[in-house]
């Protein structure tokens, strides 16, 4: 078989044809190829002891070795010692920054009567090639996989009040059957971000598929496996609300995520690219037009196809999906805390504390809370539910509070000024022009503390000196505990002072002796 040697992948075609039961004429005008040629390839396959099904299976150097066992190329030492060395070929060539150049001249240093470069890098191309792994093509169920993935470049908008750019994320999803498409800008790429942008595809879907199909995110992966990857429990739950179950595509190669991928390329083209040149003010404003060339894209006829992606969508897959759930989603977060002794739990990341009930106090719990609601859970029993409140402070039931606690939590003005008239009017009234709105220059609780004291002090002195000091306090406005404790001191001295001054009336009895006694 003299004359150029014909590509082995063209010889695996025919030995393919003939496999199939094609004549060998028929093979020989549909790859075009001599009819000579193609007989004595046949010929070669099937006296072959291997058989026709193991010589496909052969990488083409060795097929071609095998129907060619002459040719110097392949016979002599330096082919065996290349095959040996070719494994250590291609993890050089994995690394970053080495080139075949730098390959052939090691090889060359070691081996001075090997291949020089152009035979060296044919038969590297050739075995690199046998290497490689065939594709597949990969059939979707109408309604079964949602591919999702962030854009990896950006889009952005004006802040009117900084005059700064804000760069915002895009996330895309498409129907893995129709490749129907949702595109929407969100702040950041974090966990609450992510889920608000899904629950907006599926709201547009209208429908649920039965797997969503993320790269590994950090905001759905905590950590990526090719088995067994470790989904953010946020996600899980927002699966577990709409029916549908996360299935990351394997980290580090993904190969079935191209569908996403190809759709954020056509998204560059089809909207970035349309967007150069505007400049927007508000992230609704950029989505705005976000959402208007999406449409455009989604009705644009596809090549190739008679349909849209929008009917195709339509007519194949929202049959297939599952309802949306009635009530929407909200993201849940947990906590785990320890009752402290006042009887409530303090959910840091709003600096407010909830009640639970006070025979729970230094029990371990665990909150789980939405962006309207607080639930506290103590060895799996729901201990209490409150409404979420951003702001510092406490929300309290009546009845998670011990007595005294209770008492405590139920002060107000009209609290005090109840407590004092039931012991004195002085004080009733010195707690009135304290609370009024027209004396008072601080909020009523501003006051408990000081409330409090003087009620100490009725209890710690005589009736008449505690009402005039009072009276006193009130004239002079002295709304403070220390002042009311000096001035009942005062009017305490002022009245020893008093009782003293007054001379005792002289004893008339027969031992008395007059001045004249003396003299």
């Amino acid at each position: 078989m003299a004359g150029k040697i014909i590509d082995m992948s063209k010889i695996k075609q025919l030995l393919q044809l003939k496999k199939s039961g094609f004549s060998n004429r028929q093979i020989a005008k549909d790859l075009k190829i001599s009819r000579d040629k193609t007989n004595e390839y046949v010929r070669m396959a099937e006296q072959d002891p291997l058989g026709i099904d193991a010589l496909l299976k052969l990488d083409d150097p060795v097929l071609e070795k095998r129907f060619h066992p002459g040719n110097p190329a392949y016979s002599d030492s330096r082919m065996e010692t290349f095959l040996e060395l070719l494994p250590d070929f291609v993890e050089k060539l994995s690394h970053r920054h080495v080139t075949r150049q730098l390959v052939w001249e090691e090889y060359k240093l070691m081996h001075p009567d090997g291949y020089e470069k152009s035979q060296f890098y044919f038969h590297l191309a050739q075995n690199l090639r046998a290497r490689k792994t065939p594709t597949s093509v990969l059939l979707h169920e109408p309604g079964k996989e949602l591919f999702v993935d962030f854009a990896g470049d950006t889009l952005g908008y004006v802040d009117v009040q900084t005059g700064e750019l804000v760069k915002v994320q895009t996330f895309v999803s498409t129907m893995a059957c129709t490749d129907y498409t949702f595109a929407i800008c969100v702040p950041s790429q974090k966990t609450e971000d992510f889920l608000y942008a899904l629950s907006k595809a599926l709201e547009f879907y209208g429908g649920v598929p039965r797997i969503i199909v993320p790269d590994n995110l950090k905001a759905a992966v905590v950590k990526a496996d090719r088995y067994e990857p470790v989904l953010n429990k946020a996600v899980e739950d927002m699966g577990n609300h709409y029916g549908f179950v996360t299935i990351p595509c394997q980290p580090v190669r993904p190969t079935h995520k191209a569908k996403v991928e190809n759709q954020v390329q056509v998204i560059y083209h089809r909207i970035y690219a349309r967007l150069r040149n505007r400049q927007f003010f508000s992230l609704e404003e950029l989505n705005s037009a976000v959402a208007e060339y999406l449409t455009c894209h989604n009705q644009t006829r596809m090549q190739q196809r008679p349909y849209t992606r929008e009917e195709h969508f339509h007519a194949v897959e929202k049959p297939e999906l599952r309802p949306l759930p009635t009530t929407p989603y909200q993201m849940k977060r947990y906590a785990e805390v320890t009752v402290q002794q006042n009887g409530h739990v303090y959910l840091s990341c709003d600096k407010h504390y909830y009640s639970v009930p006070y025979t729970l106090v230094g029990n371990k719990a665990k909150i789980i809370f939405t962006s309207s609601l607080v639930k506290i859970y103590v060895r799996g029993e729901c201990v209490a539910t409150h409404r979420r409140d951003r702001s510092y402070g406490y929300t309290s039931q009546d009845e998670h509070l011990a007595s005294n606690t209770l008492a405590f939590t139920r002060r107000s003005a009209s609290y005090y000024k109840t407590r004092a008239k039931s012991v004195s009017e002085s004080l009733f009234r010195l707690f009135d022009a304290m609370f009024s709105s027209t004396s008072a220059t601080y909020p009523p609780e501003y006051y408990y503390r000081t409330c409090d004291m003087m009620l100490r002090l009725q209890r710690n002195y005589p009736c008449d000196i505690f009402d005039e000091a009072c009276d006193i306090c009130t004239e002079n406005r002295l709304f403070t505990g220390r002042r009311l404790e000096n001035v009942i001191r005062t009017v305490q001295l002022s009245s020893q002072v008093r009782k003293s001054a007054t001379a005792p009336e002289p004893t008339d009895h027969a031992n008395m002796r007059g001045n004249l006694f003396f003299q």
